[in-house]
């Protein structure tokens, strides 16, 4: 025959949990058992600890004798004999402990048979105060969790409600009763359920709680948003340690999340128009300003963005806006910027930079052109992909990129469209919202004024640079003894064109006139200035003044034509003897390179500019023997905002010096090491005594 398994063994075979509970330890309950005498004949240890009396004091005695007052033994023999006929009593007796103080103690009483038929009373005995903080404390924790406004559940250790207040029954929107038996998946459907079950079985076997775990799921509210809850759990151990389960409380804290999270958006989007207020329009180059707006829109507000502008915007037209759309409705864009926040396929969709592109009535791009209002497109469907993209390639690209979310917003400025900003999300889960809509039309409201500022400078600067070019020399004259060279070059894209000039001048007895001057200020009025300054210089010089004279009279020329300023410096060149007389007003002083190669800065006195009036002017003669260089330049070459103009001037004489090289050659290395990214515009005038011809 098989060994008798382990009593432990068998008890948990039938079911029956072999761990003890602490409720009983905690009520420190005591038996005792009389005989029917009334006599002890059974004292258990809680006896002692309630009563006073060990076993061997209490054993064999009369119970109403041992810890009954004597005023009450009559009672207490009329309810023993009550309970030895067979009834049950229950309620609180008072009883004199060991150490003779009264003592108010509750019992539950009842009859008990031995297998010879004798009758026995069963005593179950606790001390009252113990009792009552008991049923207290449990009567508290009823009434706290059932009326709680915070969802409360009790988990067993298989992660199953085995408890749920009304609270948590609203939350999950279900009743109480059909929540009992499931895990937290079950019951409370979320995104987050294995996040969730995972923390609780992490609490079950560490002790330690989880506070603020925030659980988001359905069902959605009437804005469409998930509801979102904060979860906290904690173990259930009793007394002795002993895992009990697992307590969950669940506030739903929707409301303050949303508002939170809003909040944050509302900040975001305050930064993003603070950076637009920094990052955009900071040149005046068109392509920059776009790209700039590009750049600020990813990736905090799209995952790719692209400027593109009315190609009647661009043209030289008098009414610029008048046809942005053609007769069919279609409508031609030049596109300007494309940049996107992370790798995506979708910058192929978009179109190439420079590129024109042609889109037809039905395209989104189009509707934000012609309504001039923003227009948000939701991707969700295949066929709008093809409203959004200028052909099927396109819009084959977007779809298998991901995009998901577009948005077509209007550039205007002055109350005109001037083009669009298309925005998308591709790795962004959200689509766009009325919030980005919004911030979308304040980047592009911002943007629209720098890019039509832009547009207006660059034709501004197109008509000083066509004037410019104009009034300059096409070709100085050759002469027989002297070779000269020239460069002109205009500032930098999206700098204002200046008001410098070159000329040679050939004069009577062989003589020839240089002249470089800078008209101060830049734009079509500089240009016009220069003009006039340079058609009086020429007109003057035919009556071969002396420099320092010629100068006089352009000083008072200038005077004449507003508050207008001018440097210049005025060279009358004689090959036949051999010298050059040069005159300046507040202009830089011109490098003369002798035949032996050495470079030095002629020192004319100073003078102040053209314009200022009444200020003399003086002159110095300098030998110019055959193959003496002369150098005249405008500032521009020798001064940029980081570096000091002696440093300028220093590398200009060691580009100058040494061996005699051709004009040419001379003139385009000077450029190339001196005007590598010019604020200003530069002309410069290299003649070298004893040549034979000029070039330009």
């Amino acid at each position: 025959m098989a060994a008798d398994p382990a009593p432990q063994q068998r008890a948990a075979d039938a079911g029956v949990t072999a761990a003890p509970g602490g409720l009983l330890d905690l009520l420190r309950v005591a038996a005792v058992v009389l005989d029917s005498d009334g006599r002890i004949a059974l004292w258990s240890p809680e006896a002692e600890q309630v009563f006073g009396f060990t076993a061997a004091e209490a054993l064999g005695r009369y119970a109403a004798r041992l810890f009954v007052a004597p005023e009450n033994r009559q009672l207490a023999m009329t309810l023993f004999g009550r309970v030895r006929a067979g009834a049950v009593w229950a309620g609180v007796f008072p009883v004199r402990h060991r150490d003779g103080s009264d003592r108010q103690v509750e019992f539950r009483t009842m009859r008990l048979v031995d297998r010879g038929g004798g009758v026995l009373a069963l005593g179950l005995a606790a001390d009252v105060s113990t009792v009552r903080r008991v049923e207290t404390d449990m009567a508290l924790s009823e009434r706290l969790v059932e009326q709680s406004p915070v969802g409360v559940g009790v988990f067993d250790t298989g992660l199953r409600f085995v408890r749920v207040n009304a609270a948590l029954a609203g939350l999950a929107g279900r009743p109480a009763a059909a929540l009992l038996g499931l895990t937290p998946g079950e019951a409370l459907p979320s995104a987050d359920a294995d996040e969730v079950e995972s923390a609780l079985r992490r609490v079950l076997a560490t002790g330690r709680p989880v506070l603020d775990q925030r659980v988001s799921g359905g069902p959605q509210d009437e804005t469409g948003r998930d509801h979102v809850w904060s979860v906290c759990h904690y173990r259930l151990d009793d007394s002795t340690g002993r895992v009990l389960g697992l307590a969950v409380s669940v506030i739903d804290v929707s409301e303050r999340h949303w508002a939170s999270a809003e909040a944050v958006e509302a900040r975001e989007r305050l930064a993003v128009i603070a950076d637009a207020g920094v990052r955009i329009g900071t040149t005046l180059d068109l392509q920059q300003t776009a790209r700039e707006l590009a750049q600020v829109a990813v990736p905090r507000l799209a995952d790719l963005a692209a400027v593109d502008i009315l190609d009647s915007v661009l043209g030289d037209t008098d009414d610029p806006f008048g046809s942005a759309t053609a007769a069919d409705g279609s409508t031609r864009f030049r596109a300007l910027a494309v940049a996107a926040g992370y790798p995506t396929q979708a910058i192929h969709a978009a179109d190439p930079v420079g590129a024109i592109a042609h889109y037809d009535p039905s395209r989104t791009i189009s509707t934000a052109v012609r309504e001039a209002r923003p227009v948000l497109v939701p991707l969700t469907e295949g066929p709008l992909m093809g409203e959004v993209a200028r052909d099927e390639e396109a819009a084959g690209v977007l779809a298998r990129a991901g995009v998901h979310s577009y948005l077509a917003v209007p550039l205007t400025a002055r109350g005109e469209v001037l083009g669009t900003l298309s925005l998308y999300r591709t790795v962004t889960p959200r689509a766009f919202g009325r919030q980005d809509e919004t911030l979308a039309c304040e980047l592009a409201a911002r943007a629209g004024v720098c890019i039509d500022n832009a547009r207006l400078y660059g034709r501004e600067r197109e008509t000083a640079l066509t004037l410019q070019r104009s009034l300059l020399p096409q070709e100085p004259a050759a002469h027989t003894a002297l070779e000269t060279a020239t460069r002109y070059r205009p500032a930098a894209a999206g700098r204002e064109i200046g008001g410098d000039w070159f000329d040679v001048l050939p004069l009577a007895d062989g003589k020839v006139a240089l002249v470089v001057g800078d008209v101060m200020g830049s734009g079509v009025r500089a240009a016009a200035v220069m003009g006039q300054l340079r058609i009086a210089t020429r007109a003057l010089a035919g009556l071969d003044l002396a420099p320092a004279d010629l100068l006089a009279h352009l000083d008072d020329i200038a005077a004449g034509l507003g508050d207008s300023f001018a440097t210049c410096v005025y060279a009358v060149c004689d090959p036949r003897r051999s010298r050059c007389e040069i005159s300046s007003a507040g202009h830089l002083p011109p490098v003369r390179v002798l035949p032996d190669g050495r470079a030095a800065l002629v020192e004319i006195p100073v003078a102040a500019p053209l314009g200022v009036g009444g200020v003399p002017f003086s002159s110095v003669t300098v030998d110019t023997a055959d193959g003496t260089l002369l150098a005249l330049y405008t500032d521009g070459l020798v001064e940029r905002r980081d570096r000091p103009i002696d440093s300028g001037l220093r590398e200009l004489l060691c580009l100058l010096e040494g061996p005699a090289r051709p004009l040419q050659e001379t003139c385009d290395t000077v450029l190339d090491a001196l005007y590598r990214s010019p604020d200003d515009d530069v002309a410069l005038l290299l003649a070298r005594l004893g040549g034979g011809t000029a070039a330009l």
